[in-house]
């Protein structure tokens, strides 16, 4: 690798804030904010949503439309339109 050119790869704590819960992941990201976390100081970078708080991970999500693909397709195209077999 060349010396110079890559990010400053860290740990940073990562805040949801929604559900009040922090991951220390390693990332590139440059922020001024610091927190500490049980003696260390880490980068800190508040989220508005994560898998801790996104419906889809938490299994809140709500299914709105019932029907598939193919029962739509079937119900849009069937009937009048169709070639009849003589």
């Amino acid at each position: 690798m060349k010396k110079g050119i890559h990010p400053n790869y860290q740990k940073i704590a990562f805040h949801d804030i929604a559900v009040d819960k922090y991951f220390i992941v390693g990332s590139t990201l440059k922020t001024a904010k610091t927190i500490e976390i049980e003696g260390i100081i880490y980068p800190y970078v508040a989220l508005d949503i994560s898998s801790q708080s996104h419906p889809f991970y938490t299994g809140k999500q709500k299914m709105l439309q019932s029907d598939g693909r193919v029962a739509l397709f079937n119900r849009r195209f069937s009937g009048s339109n169709s070639k009849k077999e003589v």
